[in-house]
């Protein structure tokens, strides 16, 4: 067995467990593929309807125009890249991708029944198999958590962009500290509680919940996407902080 080769002996974070870097992307896989019908389903549970609000902030933000170029990032069920259709129009080109088999059929189907031609392809969204320079926005929403190198994945986002694109980053983040007990409360009881009675699926929930307090803080994930190449990043804080929708440009 050659050096590059071997598996890796590296650690990373699985929720609150730590796991090899080789074992992270099986065990997210997993919990994907168990949730991916239920996925909307649950969004709209969990936020009680406001993940669409928050998305549909995200793409006003992005600045996108008709005959522009978006790349959805680890977009599951396509709920953004319907929205960014319809912002570019027919000129325009929306490209949904995401790791997990199960999440990307979903969305591929449920846009075809939707009438939107968007193309659908499955890979790893720290090797992105598009040319520098190609697309004038770039969004991952509450993907960038569960990826195991968030550096080089920010990193490829940034090359597919063209000099003056944006990327977007949608994720949950660190909540306004005089609502963490109540917060904390919600997600570790309440979470996968419903996970159980909707999804059928309580571990999947604890996870996904674990995964939210592992994730990188705004002035962090700002610092990551500023060492990733990008500038004049900022980010929004939504919903007192639930969410963060950080924003920078590649100049």
């Amino acid at each position: 067995m050659t050096e590059s080769n071997k598996p890796s002996t590296d650690q990373t974070h699985f929720g609150f467990k730590s796991v090899s870097e080789n074992e992270k992307a099986g065990k997210v896989g997993e919990v994907f593929h168990s949730v991916a019908k239920k996925y909307d389903l649950m969004n709209d549970v969990m936020s009680a309807g406001l993940h669409r609000t928050w998305k549909r902030f995200a793409v006003e933000v992005s600045g996108v125009r008709k005959g522009d170029r978006v790349l959805d990032v680890a977009g599951g069920s396509g709920d953004l890249s319907k929205l960014f259709a319809k912002k570019v129009g027919p000129e325009g080109e929306v490209v949904l991708t995401d790791i997990n088999a199960s999440m990307l059929g979903v969305g591929r189907d449920r846009m075809a029944d939707e009438g939107f031609a968007i193309p659908a392809l499955q890979c790893d969204a720290e090797k992105l198999p598009f040319p520098d320079q190609y697309f004038d926005c770039v969004i991952v929403a509450f993907g960038l958590r569960n990826m195991t190198h968030k550096d080089k994945a920010l990193a490829e986002m940034q090359r597919v962009l063209k000099i003056g694109g944006r990327l977007l980053v949608l994720e949950f983040s660190q909540v306004w500290k005089p609502l963490a007990p109540l917060y904390d409360a919600y997600s570790f009881k309440l979470l996968p509680l419903m996970g159980k009675l909707f999804a059928k699926d309580a571990y999947s929930y604890q996870y996904l919940a674990e995964s939210i307090r592992m994730h990188p803080d705004q002035e962090t994930l700002r610092q990551m996407m500023i060492d990733a190449g990008l500038a004049k990043v900022d980010y929004y804080n939504l919903s007192a902080g639930v969410v963060a929708l950080h924003k920078g440009w590649k100049i």
